[in-house]
């Protein structure tokens, strides 16, 4: 659909197939657990390109213990004398888990490029050291999917706008982020080069077209499961027990505990 125009998906539809997927990636989760498999996805794209809410609809019914959305804050001082990968290798998987990295190593080729927090040498070290950090990564092992969230300045500034009226997105915003909107170009040159140095053969960058939101989402998610040899796994069979006969319990009286009061009866 690259590059057209494409009618947006009706919500019936929408909700249907979501639900299904998901059934599928609980399926995965149980097939990594199982296999002791690593699996990393990285989610890059410009801001309110929709990586935030498709990471929140892969993870929604996953097991927090098995897979972990990562979205590091600014490095501190200490960090900032470190070898540049080394905070992200610390939030790589173990046997039987998932990463979901909301943004990831690739800010040194994004915004700290374009907004000048890194120096011209850092960058062209990072653009020079990213493709071999990542083959190191698949030869070891671990499943690397990288997901590049691809939105029109159109509609990315439609959003932002809603983010400014809305009380409970406001959070989404900020200077930083309006800064991206004079800095468009800047930005796409900056992805362009970073798609040359990155976009190898053993971790190809997968874009998703989201002005969309849901058909990014159903598009992400569906190509993610086609691209991992999973299968089910049969869960242990499980039995509820019987309740055992009471041995003459008796519960603390209510007046005795502070009850949280019942603002829905005031609805």
């Amino acid at each position: 659909m690259a590059g057209k125009e494409a009618a947006k998906v009706p919500r019936e539809v929408y909700e249907r197939e979501l639900r299904r997927l998901q059934t599928e990636l609980a399926k995965l989760q149980g097939w990594v657990r199982a296999e002791g498999a690593r699996l990393v996805v990285v989610f890059e794209g410009r801001d309110a390109a929709g990586k935030g809410g498709t990471i929140k609809r892969v993870s929604e019914y996953l097991n927090p213990r098995v897979a972990r959305t990562v979205a590091l804050p600014t490095p501190t001082e200490r960090q900032r004398t470190q070898w540049y990968f080394q905070r992200y290798v610390e939030q790589l998987p173990a046997g039987g888990e998932i990463v979901l990295f909301d943004r990831s190593w690739y800010n040194r080729a994004g915004v700290e490029h374009v907004m000048g927090f890194c120096t011209k040498e850092e960058h062209q070290l990072f653009l020079r050291q990213c493709p071999i950090f990542e083959r190191m990564l698949v030869e070891d092992g671990i499943l690397l999917r990288k997901y590049w969230f691809s939105v029109s300045d159109d509609v990315q500034e439609e959003r932002f706008r809603r983010r400014l009226e809305d009380p409970t997105k406001r959070w989404k915003l900020s200077a930083m982020d309006l800064e991206s909107i004079s800095r468009w170009e800047a930005y796409s040159r900056a992805k362009d080069e970073m798609m040359v140095h990155t976009d190898i053969a053993e971790a190809p960058w997968y874009v998703v077209e989201s002005d969309d939101k849901r058909r990014a989402r159903l598009n992400m998610i569906a190509h993610l499961l086609s691209t991992v040899p999973y299968h089910e796994v049969p869960p242990a069979v499980l039995d509820l027990p019987p309740r055992p006969p009471s041995t003459g319990y008796e519960r603390t009286p209510r007046d005795l505990q502070t009850y949280v009061p019942d603002h829905a009866a005031t609805l």
